[in-house]
């Protein structure tokens, strides 16, 4: 059970489309490959996932105390022949100027060895003080390697290696030329999403191909991790006897969803039912709803255009159906989403427009505290404050008064820099993407709150 953390100097540096190969490559010599993100993301797990055949799960400091990042790092660990984390960022980034929440910090955390992926445009003999610099700032961390990325050519690659290896002592595993076959095209927030690539499955195999040519796959296998043990092996999940139907929204539009609450949700009581709201004429019969976020905007015409299921959806939650909606879930039930001087009609549930900018109108990690108007009930009797992440370039406009609001932004931008969490008669929509952790465990919230509305309204029928 071996295990990497590929990280880099800077952002950009290539490393999602070179942690993508190694898993594609690696899978297909029939290793079982377990993919980790560092941070809270959706997009880079989607290909990961994809490339190793194998959900991938976040591990993030910000979110998750260090006893819970090792618990689930070996929960999901140890069946695996070989793990890779990806980093975010660069080796040494993070919020904290000591470098607590770095990737640095996780990788020592974990005892993971380090192959940095580096860009090597317009860098020849400087790649080497760069990489002394890396070694020297944090002896504690093990620089096992590095790829290098970008190389223009064989004479470029001598160059680099040959700098490398009379100034240091870091092994060269690869050097990847720059090809538009390595290309993931992105847009705003990022990568675009597997989900959403007819040629997904395609691109991934020709990335697999090109690494496994240009990196020394067997030098990766054959680099030493220690075994990884958590201290406390027992991760907070409990399972209750209540059993509810959540239908969940998941398509090329709605993609962003973490595996690990899915998992939570089921082991809270819940039967998942997955709904394409591009293609599904009507609604399943379900007790909730849960759209998670993703990037309507790109489909808003064939959402708009499915006319029977949006009716669904009004009804359902205007007959109080409890639901729960995320970023581009609440973008969804809004009236309508503008974008690129188009606008379409959504569900029309909320009673707000929602308008895609240029720039970002909410990227980061949030800080909220829970007002008294929320729907879902407490699992302890404490105020309670909890910490998440948001990203988006839509804004709400046109937002009554009157609204509900669950939450008060304590950090970060919400719907209005303040409120987060509409609240309209059993639907809470919002901007911040929860994730399930020992310090917000919503799905069981979200849960008891349906099964509660479930048998209230059984019992109303008997009455």
């Amino acid at each position: 059970m071996s295990h990497l953390f590929i990280s880099a100097a800077h952002k950009s540096s290539g490393k999602t489309t070179i942690t993508v190969g190694l898993c594609a490559a690696l899978t297909a010599r029939n290793l079982t490959v377990q993919p980790f993100k560092k941070g809270p993301d959706y997009i880079d797990p989607l290909w990961l996932t994809q490339a190793a055949q194998r959900s991938c799960y976040n591990l993030d400091f910000y979110t998750m105390s260090t006893a819970e990042i090792e618990q689930k790092f070996n929960l999901y660990n140890q069946n695996a022949d070989i793990s890779i984390i990806e980093g975010n960022k660069g080796l040494y980034d993070g919020m904290d100027v000591e470098g607590s929440d770095s990737n640095a910090a996780l990788a020592c955390l974990l005892k993971a060895p380090v192959i940095l992926v580096i860009d090597t445009i317009g860098m020849t003999r400087g790649i080497a003080p760069l990489l002394l610099g890396y070694q020297l700032f944090d002896k504690q961390v093990n620089i096992a390697g590095v790829i290098l990325n970008q190389v223009g050519g064989e004479r470029h690659e001598n160059k680099l290696r040959n700098a490398i290896e009379y100034h240091t002592n870091i092994p060269v595993l690869g050097a990847v030329r720059r090809s538009l076959e390595l290309e993931i095209k992105e847009r705003h927030l990022g990568l675009i999403p597997s989900n959403e690539d007819n040629q997904a499955q395609t691109r991934i195999d020709k990335i697999a191909e090109l690494i496994s040519s240009q990196v020394n796959i067997d030098q990766i296998i054959a680099q030493n991790s220690p075994n990884f043990i958590a201290s406390n092996q027992v991760l907070d999940c409990q399972y209750t006897e209540f059993k509810v139907k959540i239908g969940i929204i998941r398509d090329a539009s709605f993609g962003f969803y973490y595996p690990d609450d899915l998992i939570a949700l089921q082991a809270a009581g819940a039967e998942l039912i997955f709904i394409d709201a591009l293609h599904d004429a009507h609604l399943p019969p379900i007790d909730a709803l849960f759209i998670g976020g993703g990037f309507p905007e790109t489909k808003m015409a064939e959402l708009a255009n499915n006319k029977s299921l949006k009716q669904d959806i009004y009804l359902a939650i205007e007959q109080d159906m409890p639901a729960y909606a995320e970023c581009g879930g609440l973008m969804y039930l809004s009236r309508q989403i503008t974008w690129q001087q188009k606008t379409y009609e959504m569900v029309g549930i909320l009673p707000f427009d929602t308008v895609m900018e240029n720039q970002p109108q909410g990227r980061g990690y949030v800080h909220l505290r829970e007002t008294e108007q929320g729907l879902w009930p407490a699992l302890n009797s404490t105020s309670h404050d909890f910490y998440a992440h948001e990203f988006h370039y839509s804004r709400v406009v046109n937002l009554p008064t009157d609204l509900k609001f669950a939450y008060q932004v304590l950090r970060g931008e919400g719907l209005d820099g303040k409120h987060d969490g509409i609240i309209y008669k059993n639907t809470l929509a919002s901007y911040v993407h929860l994730h399930d952790v020992e310090g917000n465990h919503w799905t069981q919230r979200f849960i008891k709150f349906i099964h509660s509305y479930k048998i209230g309204k059984t019992n109303a029928y008997n009455y």
